[in-house]
């Protein structure tokens, strides 16, 4: 590759790294390209993207930024696997790799930390910012949902009390 191309393909990767809310890194030997295609698909469902990059490229990207701690894993056949959502990429990820053994997921980042296979697991056991989203809208709006119904509670009990004797006039 051409010096200038390896500049391009560094700046591209210092960019992802820096927009990323979570990078995983994982050995990919023997997955065929129909599979990697497949997990690229997978990976764009889920809001994320998988790319494979030469590691000195990687590593030299990942140099002075605050995930730089995560450079030892660049050894061997590497793919990135990166996204906004902090979950999206190691969920897609790991559920992968739960399906095809040859995917193995070496670690990763959220934000500056560095996280080891185990914390990139744990990572994807996590909700997504969407679930989490939705979960704090309905905490938001179950009390709302009760206060009406304890507002209007004391107007409906007095209507069935006279709708009841005005049932039991018509029946005397």
């Amino acid at each position: 590759m051409e010096k200038a191309k390896k500049t391009v393909v560094v700046e591209e990767l210092k960019g992802v790294f820096a927009e990323s809310g979570s990078v995983v890194v994982a050995h990919y030997k023997g997955l065929t390209v129909a599979q990697l295609s497949d997990l690229r698909t997978r990976m764009g469902a889920a809001g994320a993207s998988f790319k494979v990059a030469k590691n000195r490229l990687a590593v030299r990207a990942l140099s002075g930024t605050p995930i730089e701690g995560i450079s030892h894993l660049f050894k061997g056949p590497t793919g990135i696997a990166f996204s906004k959502d902090p979950v999206a990429a190691s969920k897609v990820m790991v559920a992968y790799a739960k399906d095809n053994a040859k995917l193995v997921v070496l670690g990763g980042s959220v934000g500056s930390v560095a996280l080891d296979a185990k914390g990139v697991e744990a990572l994807a056991t996590l909700p997504s910012l969407n679930e989490l989203r939705g979960k704090l809208i309905g905490l938001i709006q179950a009390p709302a949902t009760k206060i009406a119904g304890v507002i209007a509670a004391p107007a409906s009990q007095l209507a069935r009390v006279i709708s009841a004797y005005a049932n039991k006039e018509e029946a005397a």
